[in-house]
């Protein structure tokens, strides 16, 4: 029989949610619990505020979008790659035309201004989460624009994440990236939401400021503020109040991991010296000249259509020239190149010049390569464009076309660049260019594997869809499987394929996939070392050995769990 003092002297298991990896790390602190609201005491104060009529409201309104907007765009200023990607974007959307027009609307039906916003904005959310996709992840950044909107509008500070005392480990439904970008990684050692996917902007700001991060972790929210959390941001579980000395002994030996990781200092190799290129994502000019203080050998994804976000008019052919040259300058050297991505926009990356308005679903329409098959001259004026920074910089330049679904596309494509001198390749994204990578190979020099699109595309899932964030997981088998086809092509072909989506961030990944026949990895510069020493600990055969444990898996899990054994942890 058990006594109850036998009972009180039993070691009691702590609780553990799972939830998908995005960042690896270990972190052991009390949870911050982000709720992100405006003080409903002050909205109630507010009432139904006092306007002469609906066109005094929607001043107040504009008045609040615009330093809402203004907001984001000092963040922007102040950040870089990801983080100032996606604030300039949010910027953009906080004094969007057509959101603007919907508080117009319900003001002149006679609702009060604070009911016109948040009906303007649940018009919204239901319209981007009908067309999925890369639409929905904005979701969440139109419900923050509403609570800063609101909250400028009846006097309250803007929300955000409160600054902890002590180290913490941050936990919220989900977070805008004005929040996440603003995060101080001396402070806020982990990273846990309800929400979101490995995609997600959370997920891709957190994997730039190396904060061990796990989405999509049901249950977390009901844990209490100050709760002990230890989160392995490569297992995927957050233990509820852990046994201390352990936990502080897991941090200590991952934080010694890190330490040895953070003198890696390229080139991209194999314990026994294959080669895998080691390549960063960059934007513009600055997260250029950053990635290059990096160990990198050159730049696997240029996304071109990021400098172009705020523009109005398309740029000249000298201008875009300008603009390339400082991305292109920063990796002049020998043996470095630049993979320049024509314009990716449409769907969540409006440009003002190229896309076209009113799709019913962007995710699967008119973007990327697609916008030049009406406009074809808006295509020519970029490839005019690299090519002359290519020109005068000096620099090898590679050129990718993204969204190219046919055989027939890719070689009109090619037929372009080739004509300006430039080497010529596409990327797979779309399932279809998985499966004739043999055939894209006959007519290109190169292919770059996006493994975001080609997840959300292959799996038919929302990316920002919490209860599909296990479909989202790049480690689904049907995608293992359609990159393992395009390496095989490659491999047969005797030509580079790489992969430049947040898969080539993951250290355990990596291996697998370089194990799979992929000759580069192209990711943000935070994770060039983590990544790149990893591959250096490791044989090829290991990595073949790890490719072949991750395709017999049945699942994302299985599969971790498997090139975990053969890796050795």
């Amino acid at each position: 029989m058990v006594t109850s003092s036998d009972t009180q002297a039993q070691p009691t298991s702590p609780t553990l949610l799972r939830g998908t990896p995005v960042v690896p790390g270990v972190a052991h602190g009390p949870a911050l619990v982000a709720r992100g609201e405006v003080s409903p005491e002050a909205i109630a104060a507010y009432g139904v505020g006092s306007f002469a009529d609906a066109e005094a409201a929607l001043a107040a309104y504009d008045e609040a979008a615009a330093a809402v907007s203004e907001g984001f765009s000092r963040k922007a200023a102040k950040a870089s790659g990801a983080a100032a990607q996606v604030l300039t974007a949010s910027a953009g959307l906080a004094t969007d035309k057509g959101l603007r027009g919907a508080v117009r609307k319900q003001l002149r039906a006679g609702d009060d201004l604070l009911s016109s916003v948040h009906a303007a904005v649940e018009q919204f959310v239901g319209i981007f989460t009908g067309m999925g996709g890369l639409m929905a992840e904005r979701v969440t950044d139109l419900r923050d624009i509403e609570r800063r909107v609101v909250a400028h509008v009846v006097g309250e500070p803007e929300p955000g994440v409160p600054v902890p005392d002590v180290p913490s480990v941050l936990v919220a439904e989900d977070l805008a990236p004005a929040d996440t970008a603003g995060l101080d990684p001396a402070v806020v050692v982990g990273l846990v939401t309800e929400r979101g996917g490995p995609t997600s902007h959370t997920a891709i700001i957190a994997r730039q400021l190396g904060i061990p991060c796990i989405v999509g972790t049901a249950g977390i929210l009901a844990v209490p503020g100050g709760t002990r959390l230890l989160v392995d941001g490569t297992a995927g579980t957050v233990e509820v109040e852990p046994d201390e000395a352990s936990a502080e002994e897991r941090v200590r030996t991952d934080r010694e991991a890190r330490a040895a990781l953070a003198t890696w200092s390229g080139p991209g190799r194999t314990a026994e010296g294959t080669p895998v290129k080691i390549l960063a994502n960059v934007a513009d000019g600055e997260s250029a000249r950053t990635s290059a203080q990096a160990p990198v050998e050159g730049v696997g994804l240029f996304r071109t259509e990021l400098c172009f976000l705020n523009r109005k008019e398309e740029p000249s052919v000298e201008e875009q020239a300008e603009i390339y040259g400082e991305v292109l300058a920063a990796f002049s050297g020998d043996k470095q190149y630049v993979v320049v991505r024509t314009l990716d926009a449409g769907s969540d990356k409006p440009v003002a010049f190229a896309t076209h308005e009113g799709e019913e679903n962007p995710a699967l329409g008119v973007r990327g390569l697609r916008l030049s098959f009406s406009n074809p001259a808006l295509l020519d004026r970029q490839l005019d464009g690299i090519a002359a920074a290519a020109q005068q910089t000096g620099t090898e330049t590679w050129v990718m076309a993204p969204m190219v679904a046919t055989v027939a596309e890719a070689e009109e494509f090619a037929t372009k660049v080739r004509a300006r001198g430039l080497k010529a390749g596409v990327m797979v994204e779309v399932p279809s260019a998985a499966l004739l990578a043999h055939r894209m190979l006959e007519v290109v020099d190169f292919l770059s594997i996006g493994t975001n699109d080609l997840t959300q595309y292959t799996m038919a899932a929302d990316r920002m869809a919490t209860d599909l964030a296990h479909l989202t997981d790049p480690w689904q088998p049907a995608v293992l499987q359609l990159i393992a086809i395009t390496a095989e092509a490659g491999r047969q072909a005797g030509k580079p394929v790489g992969v430049c989506g947040e898969a080539a961030a993951d250290p355990l990944l990596a291996c697998a996939l370089v194990g799979m026949g992929i000759t580069s990895l192209s990711m943000a510069a935070a994770a060039v070392r983590p990544v790149g020493a990893r591959l250096a600990t490791v044989g090829m055969q290991a990595c073949e050995d790890a490719a072949e444990a991750a395709l017999a898996a049945s699942d994302p899990m299985a599969a971790r769990a498997a090139v975990l054994e053969v890796l050795g942890g």
